[in-house]
């Protein structure tokens, strides 16, 4: 089952049209360690499947692996895992564990979707942005009471998934918002690169990675410190300093 549309935005368009000059036109939220708290189970996968060939997966493994995309971590695994497998094989191996661990619990990162809810309450566009392929989005989504977000994208969505902009700028289009006028969140150095090129405003949620507030960048330690107005006090600062 396919979950790309939970909702329609009907009336959107016009509420967004006089949210214009006063907040973000769409606010896009990435998933792993974002939006779930699904890290410590990246690390249990991984070291699951690289143990089956007598590698010890350590923290600095999962640190240069964060953010994917996962044929990267493919790669990776098979080089550190003596070539015994393909990388095709450790990526396809990687999808199916973790998938199966996310089916049997998805944990929320405090205040995640109380934003999302928020935001949407107020007439925001939002859209969920993964570099994780469809499926382990959708088992994701199939443990969350109702899917928040009227669209998800997958890496199986674009071509070329983060670090590139693709995955943001049609999240853009299908919110019918411009990329330079909407809001990222992001946590890894991989999302992050993906976010900044896109020409979104950004803010930063770092996992186990530092991040240097910028121009059009800010860094806060949980998305629980965050609110509609707020984000609309962030949003008057940003276009004071342009």
């Amino acid at each position: 089952m396919y979950l790309h549309s939970a909702k329609p935005y009907g009336n959107l368009l016009q509420v967004k049209n006089s949210l214009a000059s006063e907040f973000f036109e769409a606010v896009f939220f990435d998933m792993d360690g974002l939006l779930v708290d699904s890290e410590p189970l990246w690390l249990e996968s991984e070291t699951e499947i690289t143990g089956r060939y007598g590698y010890a997966w350590s923290d600095k493994d999962q640190v240069a692996c964060l953010g994917g995309p996962l044929s990267k971590v493919g790669e990776y695994m098979y080089e550190r895992c003596g070539r015994e497998q393909s990388p095709e094989f450790f990526t396809q191996t990687l999808i199916e564990v973790q998938s199966s661990k996310l089916r049997g619990k998805t944990p929320l990162m405090p205040g995640a979707i109380e934003l999302v809810q928020e935001l949407q309450s107020k007439g925001v566009a939002t859209g969920l942005v993964s570099a994780s392929p469809r499926n382990i989005v959708n088992a994701v989504l199939e443990n969350l009471h109702e899917n928040p977000f009227p669209f998800t994208i997958s890496s199986d969505d674009v071509v070329n998934t983060k670090p590139h902009p693709d995955a943001y700028l049609l999240a853009a289009q299908k919110a019918g918002a411009q990329i330079q006028h909407s809001l990222i969140f992001e946590d890894s150095l991989t999302g992050i690169a993906a976010a900044k090129s896109s020409g979104a405003w950004l803010i930063a949620v770092p996992h186990l990675v530092y991040v240097e507030e910028e121009e059009r960048i800010r860094r806060i330690g949980s998305l629980s410190e965050m609110s509609f107005s707020k984000l609309q006090e962030l949003y008057a600062n940003f276009n004071a300093e342009i």
